[in-house]
Parts: C-alpha cells; sequence; structure tokens
C-alpha cells in the first residue's frame, strides 16, 4: 500500500479508503491509486484485513447439491445480491438427505472465515444436533434448530400464501377441489405448498383429496398424472413445481385426458419454458432477485449492527401467472 500511494502521489490513508470502499476520495485521487494498483499488480490481503478488521466480507452459502430450477436460480441471485452488497461469496453443497449434512457444511464455512451464513435451500433432517455457527446465520422458508442465543433470521417467498393462490385460482373457476402433487416431503418449501393447498381447500369447505408425493421431477409428474387420470373425478391439479406439472400434463394426455377441456393444471416456479408449453402453463412465479436481495439486507444488517435488532419487512409475495392450463370443470 506504501509503494501504491507513492506512484498514485497520495497518502497510505488515501489507498486505504480507496481499497475499502470507502467515501471522501475525490474521483481523481481514486483513479490515481486504482491505475497506480494495477502497474504494481497490488491485490488486497484479504487474511491480513480480516484479522486487522475481525470480518472476512465474506457470506458463506448452504446450497443443495441440486440442478434444480427453484434453488439453482436462488442461488445465483444470492450471489448478485452479495456482490451489490460488497461481499464475496462461499458455496458448500450438501446432499440431500444425508445426516448432519447442514451442520457440516457449515462448519467447513465456518473454517474457511465468513461473516455470516445462508440456509439457501434447508430441508428437515430430523433430530439433527442443533447448529452453532457463532454468526449470523439466515434461512430461506425455515430454520434447523439453532442453540440459544445465535442470530438466527428467516424470510424467503410466500410458499404457503403460492399454494393457496394456485389453490384458489383452481376453486374459483368452478372446480369442487383440487388434487396436489407435492414434492418431497423433508422439503420445507414442499410443505409450505402443502399447507397453502389445504388452507384453501378448507377455506372453500372442499373436500381434501390425497396428495400424492413426486420428487420434483417430470417422471414423478408423469407417474403421478397416470394415477390421477385412473381416479374417478379428478379435474384440476395444483403441482409444487412447473416440472412436476409438465410430467403430469404428459400423464394426462397419453391417457386421452386434455388440458384444460378436461383436467386443469397450474404449477410453481414459473420456468422459462412455462410460457411456451402447449397449452401455456398457469403458474406461481417467484422473483428470485426479490427474494435473495430482501434476505441478504437483513443478514447484512445483522453482520454488521450485531447489537441492533433485525429490521421487520414483510415477505416478497408470490405472483399467480394466469395462461390457458386452467379452465372451468368439463360439463357433464
Amino acid at each position: 500500500m506504501r509503494e501504491v500511494a507513492r506512484l498514485a502521489r497520495v497518502s497510505q490513508k488515501t489507498v486505504s479508503r480507496v481499497v475499502n470502499g470507502e467515501p471522501y476520495v475525490s474521483d481523481q485521487a481514486r483513479d490515481r491509486v486504482l491505475r497506480a494498483a494495477r502497474e504494481l499488480g497490488f491485490r488486497p490481503n484479504t487474511a491480513a484485513r480480516a484479522l486487522l478488521q475481525g470480518r472476512f466480507r465474506r457470506i458463506g452459502v448452504v446450497s443443495l447439491g441440486t440442478a434444480l430450477y427453484g434453488p439453482a436460480s436462488l442461488l445465483f441471485a444470492l450471489e448478485r445480491a452479495a456482490s451489490a452488497a460488497g461481499y464475496s461469496f462461499s458455496v458448500v453443497t450438501t446432499l440431500n438427505g444425508r445426516p448432519a449434512g447442514i451442520a457440516e457444511a457449515v462448519e467447513s464455512l465456518l473454517n474457511q472465515g465468513v461473516d455470516g451464513i445462508v440456509l439457501s435451500e434447508p430441508i428437515d433432517e430430523g433430530e439433527a444436533a442443533p447448529l452453532d455457527p457463532g454468526v449470523p446465520i439466515l434461512g430461506f422458508g425455515r430454520m434447523p434448530a439453532v442453540t440459544p442465543g445465535t442470530r438466527a433470521l428467516v424470510t424467503g417467498a410466500d410458499g404457503v400464501g403460492g399454494g393457496l393462490a394456485a389453490t384458489r385460482h383452481l376453486l374459483s373457476q368452478g372446480h369442487t377441489t383440487v388434487w396436489h402433487v407435492a414434492g418431497p416431503a423433508r422439503w420445507w418449501a414442499a410443505r409450505d405448498r402443502v399447507e397453502g393447498w389445504r388452507k384453501a381447500l378448507q377455506e372453500a369447505g372442499a373436500p381434501e383429496p390425497e396428495c400424492i408425493e413426486g420428487d420434483w421431477s417430470p417422471s414423478s409428474g408423469y407417474e403421478a398424472g397416470l394415477r390421477l387420470a385412473r381416479t374417478p373425478g379428478v379435474t384440476a391439479v395444483f403441482a409444487a413445481n412447473d416440472d412436476m406439472a409438465i410430467g403430469v400434463i404428459r400423464g394426462l394426455a397419453e391417457a386421452g385426458l386434455a388440458v384444460p377441456e378436461q383436467v386443469s393444471v397450474v404449477g410453481y416456479d414459473d420456468i422459462p419454458a412455462a410460457a411456451y408449453l402447449s397449452p401455456p402453463l398457469t403458474t406461481v412465479s417467484q422473483d428470485f432477485d426479490t427474494v435473495a436481495a430482501h434476505g441478504l439486507d437483513l443478514l447484512v444488517h445483522q453482520m454488521e449492527n450485531p447489537d441492533a435488532p433485525a429490521p421487520v419487512r414483510g415477505e416478497p409475495p408470490a405472483r399467480l401467472v394466469v395462461r390457458r392450463s386452467g379452465g372451468p370443470p368439463p360439463r357433464p
């Protein structure tokens, strides 16, 4: 930093301010410092800065090892939000269903040095030991058990509201009830959508059919579609993600049932292909950029203001996108 200051003809304090992104530096001085840094090949020593400041300017993320559209989109949105907040980004993946997988991933991130941790798509690990990260931790949807005193935050898209909106929409078309193809029961996101589906049926006084559990894949939706085609009285189906909704439509079609003329189908996520299916899929859209920015804002506030209470902000709502895969039930 002394060499950069000498070459840029500024004080070492000015170099420090530029490196740390602080204000009160003129544009001309900032440009000279950046040019000198490039010429000398200077890079800030993040390890040394962490020792001096007690902070790493890094956020760790525990993500499921999956290429599913929802978790992958949220992960990319989190990376963009962290960069916009001035933090680097470190990811550790954990396999679905592995005992204590989240705790091991958290420990790995702590060993790398992070100021806060995000659980991007937590699942229920049963009776796992409580997490004790020692830094603020943010969960999207639900939060595993944490030790008392841990600064834990929970946010995320309103899965209950999304399931409620999808089911209400189908009931408003005149269907007497709605069948549900759910995601894996261990996923908190799947449970939230089931809760919203049940709530809408209860509000309408509609009977609750048996819930069919899938695994988020089109193949599990296809098997559910074949099964629903053999079930008398099925006129409306809400699938917990678009991939399963696509499988449901294929299974119904193979059984000779047209969508939406005979069976209406609604999905969840609004994947890019949803608008181009035949018929275009009605679905619940998630604004992953808004959800990620909202969550990172809460976490950064907690990291930078450890003694202040977490700000109270409403969760980003889920939004129903109505296309042509739903309609009224067929006439007798």
